[in-house]
């Protein structure tokens, strides 16, 4: 899965917010959801319109970003 296909960047769409699929759905409110202890079960009955794949493409995104970060930190 690459979540390059599911994160979506819009400039004029919830302030610039790396989005699921083009929805208002943030990828910073499903981590919230996650970390929060909601479960899959309930965050995918609570938002109908999101998928198991969207969220696995949350967490992908957020790592994938943590590490260019750390990347980017390390003394050259």
């Amino acid at each position: 899965m690459n979540y390059r296909d599911i994160i979506t960047i819009e400039p004029g769409k919830r302030g610039g917010k790396p989005c699921v699929r083009g929805l208002r759905i943030t990828v910073y409110e499903v981590l919230e959801y996650l970390a929060s202890e909601m479960t899959e079960a309930e965050i995918l009955d609570d938002f109908p319109d999101l998928t198991r794949e969207d969220l696995k493409a949350c967490i992908a995104y957020a790592a994938d970003r943590e590490r260019r970060f750390m990347a980017a930190s390390l003394p050259a």
